[in-house]
């Protein structure tokens, strides 16, 4: 409750779909609690967050902001997080230190469905969540049907807390359904209280009703007094939205528009009142309120010139400018607003600030002076799989080592970016959560770093492999004046079963090859087949050294590898050799209404669907299971998303090789070719 803080500071975040209005409402708070003068505007680029280059081209946001304020006497920080779902990674972070998420939602119920894997995520971290339902200006839907369709990705129950009152089908205020007091909006201004409309009376006993049916199947004595039909007293009311919204087994569900500042006061009283304290939090990440200073990294920053910043929360304690945590010492301490650092001598209980040039830690790290952390450690969400990839060149060879360095920077400031060089191919890959994810590295890299890359398609690990077997001899013969070189070789080639590599074998009786040579037979096989007749690496094959010859002085085993490879390269393109693809086993989850356009994907790209079922734990969400050719995923995500509102995602493995042939063959071996002719 308000009056349980500690004098800690909270922390909400707030969290919902793309373009659901998260910037405006975050703006619309902290104008509300003093921390600026006024609202920025998204349109003219002046607001408090958002301000890195690659926001302000999109007006969308693609990384955490954060601010600070007072409301009524309590101290709040607020975190605005990225609706895009390739960001989802950094909203999650910041709702695993947040003491409650407001989560902000478009007023139409065919965009429920958007909310969905955020309602989910916080259902399962059992985090207290309150809905607001935004741009309520533009709205023409009944509110029952969006809270329905909401209510359907959602575990706990959604309770109304207000009604909208309209005037000529445009929405003018609201009626708050426990003090049956209304309300007139007023932009940029405090609602006004007015007398409750005889058009919404009757909505509004209905819906009061509801939500007191709600509250009373968690408590016996309040369904005694609805079934003896008793008004309950209102404070009682309030006082049990207090305890079932901090035991997060109910989420209230408000009305507003951030950006006319339309419900942003109540809001703000309903998280002040009825919103968990920071003791609450503490208790329920399992963290004892007593100890030694105790905080967690939320966010990871390399600063143009302030060095690596560690964003944390303080779950305990105090700790000063200078103090050691994890054995690394604490290089400045600044309070956040946005863009802006101020320095502090110290961070209290509570308090979201960052610690300056702390050059071991990484996002999730729990910081003690001892270096301990609690009994049970403190849960961190792992970085989903990556789903989508670029080849990272540098037109500058002398930027390589640049490049390369920024990456590492990019990619411990975000844990959902992998980083992969691929010797084999000789390819940088960059692996993220979609093209957005990925087109923002590369624009990070360019204004951050002053580094320009390209990127390209990433290329396929082909493997080639023969379909028969066969015999040959190959003969090594070279005099140039002193020592000459022979070896005289037999060999057979074999195919074997997909998946079991290469093997090397011998038959040699009497001596033929002497033992000490056989061994570079073996080693010049392994090269060879490095590169086969197709221009691929060759697997699933067994040579086997039959006979041969040699030479008392010239023989070597240089010799007997150059014979080696040259017995292979006249023996594979006999074998009739053929070409293997890499194919992945993924697993799709889809909202079922998506569910046959997503077959209908995965047969466009040469799938084999294996089955599909209801996503364990996901109301409303399918499984799909197929087998997929690498060269078929690269920009798979882009399209499943591009048919299911944005939502779709899919988590892969490597299973097995198949054989690929005809004309899909042909244009990769004559890529081969063109890339090798370079």
């Amino acid at each position: 409750m308000a009056g349980d803080t500690n004098g800690a500071t909270r922390c909400a975040v707030i969290v919902g779909p793309y373009q659901s209005g998260k910037t405006s409402l975050f703006e619309a708070l902290l104008a509300a609690c003093g921390a600026i003068p006024r609202k920025g505007s998204i349109k003219d680029g002046t607001t408090v967050g958002d301000t890195a280059p690659e926001a302000r081209a999109r007006n969308a946001g693609t990384e955490l902001n954060i601010g600070h304020g007072q409301y009524l006497g309590d101290s709040w920080t607020f975190i605005d997080t990225p609706g895009n779902i390739e960001f989802a990674p950094e909203a999650r972070y910041a709702c695993m230190v947040a003491d409650l998420a407001i989560v902000v939602v478009d007023p139409e119920a065919s965009r429920a469905a958007a909310a969905g894997p955020i309602l989910k995520f916080l259902d399962d971290q059992d985090i207290p969540h309150v809905v607001m339902i935004n741009k309520m200006d533009t709205d023409n839907e009944r509110i029952r049907d969006v809270l329905a369709a909401l209510q359907g990705y959602s575990a706990r129950p959604l309770v109304l807390r207000q009604v909208p009152i309209r005037e000529d089908e445009a929405v003018t205020g609201y009626v708050d359904l426990v003090s049956e007091r209304a309300y007139k909006y007023r932009n940029g201004e405090p609602s006004a209280l007015i007398e409750l409309p005889a058009t919404v009376a009757e909505r509004e006993i209905e819906a009061r009703n509801q939500l007191l049916e709600t509250l009373a199947d968690f408590d016996d004595e309040l369904l005694e007094q609805l079934l003896e039909e008793i008004d309950p007293d209102k404070k009682q009311v309030y006082a049990h939205l207090t305890e079932t919204m901090q035991a997060d087994l109910l989420v209230p569900v408000v009305l507003g528009a951030g950006e006319r500042d339309h419900g942003v006061q109540r809001l703000l009283k309903l998280i002040r009142h009825e919103g968990p304290s920071h003791t609450a939090t503490v208790a329920r990440r399992g963290i004892a309120v007593e100890g030694e200073p105790l905080a967690q990294v939320l966010r990871t920053v390399h600063a143009a010139h302030m060095g690596k910043l560690s964003y944390v929360r303080m779950w305990r304690g105090t700790v000063k400018d200078g103090d050691v945590l994890n054995g690394v010492r604490v290089s400045g301490i600044y309070r956040i607003l946005g863009a802006k650092l101020d320095k502090v001598p110290s961070a209290s209980q509570g308090e979201v600030v960052a610690f300056g040039r702390m050059e071991p830690i990484q996002t999730g790290d729990v910081l003690t002076p001892t270096g301990g952390v609690p009994e049970h450690g403190i849960t961190w969400p792992m970085p989903p799989q990556p789903v989508y990839a670029v080849a990272v060149r540098v037109p500058d060879r002398n930027d390589e080592v640049k490049v390369s360095g920024a990456l590492a920077k990019l990619a411990e400031e975000d844990p959902s970016l992998l980083i992969k060089q691929d010797a084999e191919l000789n390819e940088l890959v960059l692996w993220g959560q979609g093209d957005t994810h990925l087109k923002v590295v590369a624009e990070r890299l360019r204004n951050r770093f002053k580094l320009a890359v390209e990127t390209d398609r990433p290329a396929v690990a082909y493997r080639e492999t023969i379909r028969r077997s066969t015999e040959q001899h190959a003969r090594h013969k070279k005099q140039s004046g002193g020592h000459g070189q022979y070896a005289d070789i037999k060999i057979k080639v074999d195919a074997l079963p997909r998946g079991r590599g290469f093997e090397f074998a011998d038959t040699i009786v009497g001596g033929s090859v002497p033992k000490q040579y056989i061994p570079a037979v073996e080693e010049g096989s392994r090269d060879y087949v490095k590169k086969g007749p197709l221009g691929f690496p060759v697997v699933d094959i067994r040579v086997t050294l039959t006979d041969g010859g040699f030479h008392s002085v010239d023989s070597s085993d240089m010799a007997f590898k150059i014979a080696a490879r040259m017995a292979l390269s006249e023996a594979l393109p006999k074998c009739d050799p053929v070409l293997l693809e890499p194919i992945h086993q993924v697993t799709i989850s889809v909202p079922s209404d998506a569910t046959s356009r997503v077959h209908g994907i995965l047969s466009s790209r040469r799938g084999q669907i294996l089955g599909f079922d209801a996503k364990d734990g996901w109301p409303g969400w399918d499984a799909v299971t197929a087998y997929l050719p690498e060269a078929e995923i690269h920009d798979l995500i882009l399209e499943l998303r591009a048919q299911s509102q944005g939502l779709a995602t899919f988590e892969w493995r490597f299973d097995h090789l198949s054989e690929l042939t005809g004309r899909l063959a042909d244009q990769v071996v004559q890529r081969r070719d063109e890339v090798t002719a370079r």
